[in-house]
């Protein structure tokens, strides 16, 4: 079965950083789309970042846009979200998604079918 294990969440003051990981296990041939996705208390889900594991092409949320950066590394099946100059209204659970979609898809949220259990970032002003 695929499973996914985020890491690296925790609290910090406004303009710090944070580095989040995800362990992607289960897959044969590893997923087409990572992503990493948030939601805020009272809020919807938000996607963040993505990349398509067979090019690193890599798509952003506007808000997010020059302070985070997604990664991979396919030696260790993982995948990574840099997270700088983190502001308070970047608090919010995020999690890890995997899928096997097209890479045009990878931007979409409906293109994950598997989700970690999340990992929560607070950032205090």
């Amino acid at each position: 079965a695929v499973q996914l294990v985020e890491s690296g969440g925790g609290s910090v003051q406004a303009g710090g950083s944070l580095r989040l990981s995800c362990v992607v296990s289960g897959y044969t041939y590893g997923p087409n789309c990572m992503g990493w996705f948030r939601q805020a208390p009272g809020k919807g889900r938000e996607g963040v970042a993505t990349i398509y594991t067979g090019s690193d092409s890599t798509t952003y949320g506007d808000s997010v846009k020059g302070r985070f950066t997604i990664s991979q590394d396919k030696a260790k099946n993982s995948v990574y979200l840099e997270m700088n100059s983190l502001k308070p209204e970047d608090t919010g659970m995020y999690y890890c998604a995997t899928g096997d979609a097209d890479w045009w898809r990878c931007g979409t949220s409906a293109a994950y079918n598997y989700w970690g259990q999340g990992t929560q970032v607070t950032v205090s002003s």
